[in-house]
């Protein structure tokens, strides 16, 4: 028999991934096209990687139905950043990519309603 916490668990991925599924329709509908989704290094991931010429956009995604525990956005903290920064670095690498912007989005759903933050932080230059 299967607990409780496994049903939420599953429950959470299904809720993560129309979220995740919703934020790429709206990258699309302003021309932007999915190159990757759940993109891991490790224990790294980016739940989306993006693209419009010259530009490669990695964008992380939360939803709550509540603010209980504060606002989404707030999630993507100083250490949620450095793990996508140095995912980033590594997709890069891998991917011979240069000469292109890159720029980090978060993607929010709260109370289902997509809020969308572009530019949400930056890699520290050097």
């Amino acid at each position: 028999m299967r607990s409780s916490s496994d049903k939420q668990a599953r429950n959470r991925r299904a809720i993560g991934s129309r979220y995740e599924q919703k934020a790429a329709e709206f990258l699309i509908q302003h021309g932007y096209s999915i190159i990757e989704r759940n993109w891991q290094a490790g224990h790294k991931e980016i739940d989306l990687i993006a693209r419009k010429p010259g530009q490669i956009v990695f964008v992380e995604v939360k939803g709550s139905r509540s603010n209980a525990f504060g606002h989404p956005a707030e999630w993507v903290g100083p250490r949620k950043q450095q793990k996508l920064i140095e995912a980033a670095q590594i997709y890069l690498e891998r991917n011979r990519i240069t000469g292109q912007d890159v720029r980090f989005d978060v993607i929010c759903f709260m109370n289902g309603v997509l809020e969308y933050f572009p530019s949400a932080f930056d890699a520290p230059q050097g």
